[in-house]
């Protein structure tokens, strides 16, 4: 029969063997974040001497806890551990910054390992490769560009294109076009539908003419519907009729 001292004696006895088998359940938790084992809370678990627990290897035991209890991983090799890295799961060789994201030392938007054409201008327009492209262009049509109530280009008209397209061939970016014809509100408005729908198509015909990608543009029609300005002036009006090519 055993006395109350006897009792606490075995149960003292008791408590590091439950606590090392609890230990040699959680040993991969363990290997995924260092070398000493930590409770469900997240905190390092300690003897009743002050050393930790260590289950690496599959082993459990005790050593002297020095160092970070919790010592951090690195899952994706970048360099920056796993408890500061704000950007997981880098792709392997990526230069990385303090936080442990892709660098982008230009600043458009596409990081290091994916820009084709590093130390572009800030504030320019690029693809997704990183390459300037030409910026959007309106041309506000006159009858120096088309004659009333036709989709016909004329000389001024060609010549603002052919910039375009020199623009667009010396790039280094891929660019696409979508070339956009508007209306004023005069006349039926189905039928400056179907105009600006005729002229956005004679221009991506004149730039495809100019050696610019028939399968990078699309055309677009908006008739009188997006005006820019007020169609109750004769200034607004010529405002309106316009044919936009904006480049993605």
């Amino acid at each position: 029969m055993f006395d109350n001292a006897g009792k606490n004696k075995v149960a003292v006895m008791l408590a590091p063997v439950g606590l090392v088998i609890g230990l040699s359940m959680g040993v991969a938790h363990a290997d995924n974040h260092g070398p000493f084992a930590t409770s469900g809370f997240g905190e390092g678990v300690k003897t009743g001497y002050g050393e930790c627990w260590n289950a690496v290897g599959g082993m459990t035991g005790v050593a002297p806890c020095g160092g970070d209890m919790m010592a951090d991983g690195d899952a994706d090799g970048d360099g920056v551990p796993d408890s500061k890295d704000r950007c997981p799961n880098t792709p392997k060789g990526a230069p990385v910054d303090a936080d442990g994201c892709p660098k982008d030392s230009d600043g458009d938007g596409v990081p290091d390992f994916k820009d084709n054409c590093p130390g572009t201008p800030a504030g320019a327009k690029v693809d997704a490769k990183g390459c300037q492209i030409m910026g959007n262009v309106t041309i506000n049509t006159t009858t120096d560009h088309f004659d009333f109530d036709s989709a016909r280009l004329k000389p001024a008209m060609e010549s603002e294109l052919d910039g375009v397209a020199s623009k667009v061939n010396a790039s280094r970016g891929d660019e696409m076009l979508e070339i956009v014809g508007h209306t004023d509100s005069t006349g039926p408005e189905g039928y400056n539908q179907g105009l600006s729908e005729r002229r956005a198509q004679a221009a991506a015909d004149y730039l495809a003419g100019k050696g610019v990608s028939s399968g990078n543009m699309t055309v677009k029609g908006m008739g009188e519907s997006s005006p820019v300005a007020d169609n109750g002036t004769r200034e607004g009006r010529a405002m309106n009729r316009r044919v936009e090519i904006i480049t993605k």
